[in-house]
């Protein structure tokens, strides 16, 4: 449905009149019937990209994302073709949910050989706005900014790091990765005279609402956000917001989940030390008794 809509935006006409056209091509949405190349018209006009972008959800735009590195390694490995059952393994996802996601980009590939890896390549590239640059600031320059600041990766990707802020009076002026660090009072302008679009806050949390209004000052339109806080913005900013420690909980819900699920097939097997009866009968076995400590995760973001 969204790629027809798609196509009648298109300033191409319809090559025959839609009512027979419809009629006669009912079966045509099928997953991997119609060929790649029967949809240039994919990303050609900049309305017909928006109103794509605009019916995609957010979740389908995650793994968008992670089909695009999928299909960046495979271009740079030589292949031209892709199947959705090799590229839905690499990246981690069923062959239904990736064909669904890429009929968001009025992409079916075509059966017996798949997708084309450059044309899938260009059309992500297209809903994920990655035809253009889009300049960075990082503002706090700890640990983590500093490891930000020299990561070689953004500029080939279409981020370019092009400004560093920080409050530490010794780090001002100081480049890092190329580039000199300005005073968290500067974000405004350098913002708005460098055309930044993106700020990046890895500052600790008392500091981070602070630092966002000024990005937001400074004409920042979208913020990933690594402290541990929830950010006040206008309706029209866009926060990602990532805490690294709720991931790590994350991950320990799962490592626990797992180490239950093992007990209890153990439990179900009858075998010793489960802390279950045994299924032959014979005498109830306890188990180990080895306890486990909680920890907690402290984590602080340096400014």
């Amino acid at each position: 449905m969204v790629t027809q809509r798609g196509r009648r935006s298109g300033a191409e006409p319809p090559a025959t009149p839609p009512r027979r056209a419809a009629k006669g091509r009912r079966s045509a949405p099928d997953a991997d019937n119609a060929p790649t190349a029967e949809m240039p018209a994919v990303g050609s006009e900049t309305l017909d990209t928006a109103v794509r972008a605009k019916q995609i959800p957010e979740a389908a735009v995650a793994r968008l994302a992670v089909y695009l590195r999928v299909l960046s390694g495979l271009a740079e490995q030589g292949a031209t073709t892709v199947s959705s059952e090799e590229l839905s393994a690499s990246a981690g996802v069923n062959s239904a949910k990736l064909r669904k996601d890429l009929s968001y980009l009025g992409s079916y590939g075509t059966r017996g050989v798949g997708y084309e890896v450059q044309v899938l390549v260009s059309q992500i590239e297209r809903i994920l706005g990655l035809t253009r640059q889009h300049r960075v600031a990082v503002v706090g320059i700890g640990n983590l900014g500093h490891a930000l600041a020299n990561y070689g990766g953004f500029p080939g990707r279409g981020f370019p790091v092009e400004a560093l802020f920080d409050l530490d009076p010794d780090l001002i002026g100081v480049p890092v990765g190329g580039l000199p660090v300005s005073h968290l009072d500067e974000i405004p302008r350098v913002c708005s005279e460098r055309q930044i679009s993106i700020g990046i806050i890895a500052t600790p949390p008392t500091a981070a609402q602070s630092v966002c209004d000024r990005l937001v000052a400074g004409g920042v339109q979208c913020i990933l956000n690594f402290a541990p806080v929830v950010l006040q913005v206008p309706a029209h900013i866009e926060v990602r917001k990532v805490d690294l420690a709720v991931e790590l909980q994350i991950l320990s819900f799962h490592v626990a989940r797992r180490a239950d699920d093992a007990l209890a097939v153990q439990g179900n097997t009858g075998l010793p030390d489960a802390g279950l009866p045994i299924d032959n009968g014979s005498r109830k076995t306890t188990g180990s008794g080895n306890g486990h400590t909680d920890g907690g995760l402290g984590m602080v973001v340096r400014g």
